[in-house]
């Protein structure tokens, strides 16, 4: 009975230390989030999602300001990074799973991992030098090659784990159909490996949205809606991170309310992202 008794009680004592953990990782969150919500709240308006930001101008004279440009700019700058960097990404974590003897793959590992410890900011200045010296001008496009960097070694490592959790008896079998390794890889483990993948691009989207450093070199910022769609790509563009800070350290109260109102808006953009992505893979799984 007294072992029984303290078994019992050393199980309560484990419990109640994993929800005691689990509020401590939540508090914060939650304490961030509504303090956002508060704060941003009343500024979040039909101006905010129509209007420019314009001059400074404005906010001193009262007139109505927004976000549009900034919005658009985000979704523009943010999904073409992800285009630029998920099949790179996961190119590199096939090689570095499916093919661990190659020559080249102690090298990728090195580069990537340094990639990943490296700083946003000097992934910025070699966005910077890269595309932004030889064009002439800060554009959308310089800020998708920044954020593509941020994104590469997450998505690299997040593909060569779940590749690697998939077990090798299904390789196995596609080999035995007399199949290429590379084919086996596209059409089995890559399937297989879907809930991984989808779980690490996520990750990386999330990491490199909330980026401001890098599109201070790239992206540069602006007050206005482009006058052409491809102006968001070539010509430089605004987005939330960069703005948000930018209206934080602005001497105008009604651009602070408008920062506030853009944490909600990115953070709202995260979660939707999210949402969608997990709604899409859950009914292929599903379906399939």
């Amino acid at each position: 009975m007294k072992s029984l008794k303290r078994r019992q009680i050393h199980d309560r004592f484990m419990v109640s230390l994993l929800v005691v953990s689990t509020i401590a990782v939540l508090l914060p969150l939650i304490i961030i989030i509504s303090h956002v919500l508060i704060e941003g709240f009343s500024a979040l308006n039909v101006e905010f999602f129509t209007e420019e930001l314009g001059s400074p101008s404005r906010a001193i004279q009262g007139r109505p300001t927004g976000l549009v440009h900034t919005i658009l700019g985000t979704i523009v700058v943010d999904f073409l990074a992800l285009a630029i960097a998920v099949p790179i990404g996961i190119g590199a974590g096939m090689m570095l799973s499916e093919y661990p003897e190659h020559m080249l793959n102690p090298t990728l590992r090195i580069m990537n991992d340094t990639l990943n410890g490296m700083p946003a900011i000097l992934k910025g200045l070699f966005a910077f030098v890269l595309i932004v010296k030889p064009m002439g001008t800060f554009s959308g496009l310089a800020g998708a090659v920044a954020l593509s960097f941020v994104m590469l070694p997450i998505i690299a490592r997040a593909t060569e784990s779940a590749l690697l959790s998939i077990p090798w008896t299904i390789r196995e079998a596609g080999l035995a159909l007399g199949l290429p390794r590379w084919r086996v890889v596209l059409s089995t483990v890559m399937p297989a490996a879907k809930t991984g993948l989808v779980t690490g691009i996520l990750l990386a989207f999330a990491r490199a949205a909330g980026e401001a450093a890098p599109l201070l070199f790239t992206s540069f910022g602006n007050n206005y809606l482009p006058d052409r769609w491809y102006g968001f790509i070539l010509n430089p563009v605004d987005t939330l991170p960069q703005r948000l800070y930018s209206l934080a350290i602005s001497p105008y109260e009604q651009w602070h309310s408008m920062g506030w109102a853009a944490a909600i808006v990115l953070l709202l953009f995260v979660i939707i992202t999210f949402v969608i992505a997990r709604f899409l893979t859950r009914n292929k799984m599903q379906q399939a």
